[in-house]
């Protein structure tokens, strides 16, 4: 009970003194204030795009390959001119990696390019296009709103269906169910079959929502799918029960066996996965963390001082009332106590401002951009929590001065 009256009476005490000093206290709690939300904001910041670019290149798949003609590096010295004479993947190079593989579970080849697209006085323009068989929904998967994906049958005769992404169905159709609606892509008729359904922004893969998909046998008759301008790529996934690493030694012996490299020369294709990519990741984030806490440390650094500095000024005008309560008995530390109280409380109070206004900017960023900003209970504990340890850091000195006051002295100070 004796603790408990003690931490009340030094709470109500330090509540008093910052009430009948409001400037004083205003300019320290703004001090915190700004280091907080800089170091918060930052941290808020950094999280929100890392989780959203994370989740972004989960939908690449941890057991899925991609065969292409650049590998994927976040190396500063990416030697380009090494790539740059490296064939494309071919339509016919996925032919002959289904028929020889014994661990692959779908194989994909897809290509893209850029078109308008007409669907009457309308016209959506550069569009983007996407060529692909009915194995792609299964290594990428999503969602249809209205009609249906590919079947087989469609794929492999190269009817002239297509499905199309959410802004350019609703850019072309408005209200109007697209659904069995002739389209022009190149000139070329094609039948609304099925619309995806709203995706969004996406960091790391083309959002679903712009592009148009056409069947791999229909699009190589408008367009040459070898083509390096087009992109190529083939896509495996393995099977459940093979790893991402089996799977790439078994296709680097096809890709080795059909493009008839002898041993010992280097391979011209390239093996991405999105290890790659998360490696790389945590380097980049890595330095952006260290970053922001270097630049939110020296804004917290400012702020305690400025919480020092006044809480000394605050011990020199209540000289005389400390001499007086330790003369009717007070011990020192409780004197130290009320300080610490009271440039924690200050700290605490700058703390939470700078939460809200964090919270109040994650807000208007959410509604600005596509990205799903959040200010995480992490990222609220971790602003409380460093608040009241710069609050009591801060104040340690100036508590400590006035508790070893001798009290005669402090009586008579003028």
């Amino acid at each position: 009970m004796n603790i408990l009256r003690l931490i009340f009476d030094s709470i109500n005490i330090a509540y008093d003194s910052l009430k009948n000093n409001k400037l004083r206290t205003f300019l320290s709690v703004l001090g915190i204030t700004i280091g907080i939300f800089c170091i918060i904001s930052v941290a808020a910041t950094i999280d929100s795009l890392e989780r959203s670019i994370r989740e972004n290149v989960s939908t690449l798949g941890s057991n899925t390959i991609y065969i292409q003609k650049w590998p994927w590096s976040f190396s500063s010295d990416y030697p380009w001119w090494k790539y740059l004479n490296r064939p494309v993947p071919k339509y016919q190079e996925a032919e002959f990696i289904r028929k020889r593989t014994k661990i692959a579970d779908y194989i994909v080849f897809a290509a893209s390019t850029n078109r308008n697209i007409e669907y009457k006085n309308r016209n959506y323009d550069n569009a983007g296009i996407l060529i692909a068989d009915d194995d792609y929904i299964k290594i990428f998967p999503f969602e249809i709103e209205k009609g249906r994906y590919f079947s087989q049958i469609e794929s492999k005769t190269g009817k002239n269906v297509t499905v199309l992404g959410y802004e350019i169905a609703k850019s072309l159709f408005g209200d109007t169910d697209p659904i069995g609606k002739e389209i022009k892509i190149g000139g070329k008729p094609l039948v609304v079959i099925g619309v995806t359904k709203k995706q969004g922004q996406s960091g790391v893969n083309n959002s679903m929502d712009e592009i148009a998909m056409v069947t791999i046998e229909y699009g190589k008759n408008i367009f040459n799918i070898n083509s390096d301008q087009l992109n190529p790529f083939i896509v495996v996934s393995a099977k459940g029960n093979i790893t991402a690493e089996e799977l790439k030694d078994e296709l680097t012996i096809i890709m080795r066996s059909i493009r008839r490299l002898k041993p010992g020369e280097e391979d011209n294709f390239a093996l991405n996965q999105a290890s790659l990519i998360s490696k790389g990741l945590d380097n980049i984030f890595g330095i952006i963390n260290l970053a922001g806490l270097i630049i939110g440390g020296f804004s917290i650094l400012v702020g305690g001082f400025g919480i020092a500095n006044i809480m000394f000024v605050s011990v020199k005008e209540r000289t005389r009332e400390i001499g007086i309560q330790k003369a009717i008995g007070a011990k020192s530390y409780l004197i130290l106590f009320q300080f610490l109280t009271e440039s924690t409380f200050l700290s605490f109070l700058g703390g939470l401002s700078g939460i809200i206004f964090v919270w109040i900017l994650m807000l208007i960023a959410r509604n600005l951009t596509p990205l799903n900003f959040v200010l995480s209970l992490n990222n609220i504990i971790v602003g409380t929590l460093l608040s009241v340890v710069i609050g009591i850091i801060a104040g340690f000195a100036p508590a400590r001065s006035a508790a070893k006051l001798d009290p005669i002295v402090a009586m008579n100070y003028v």
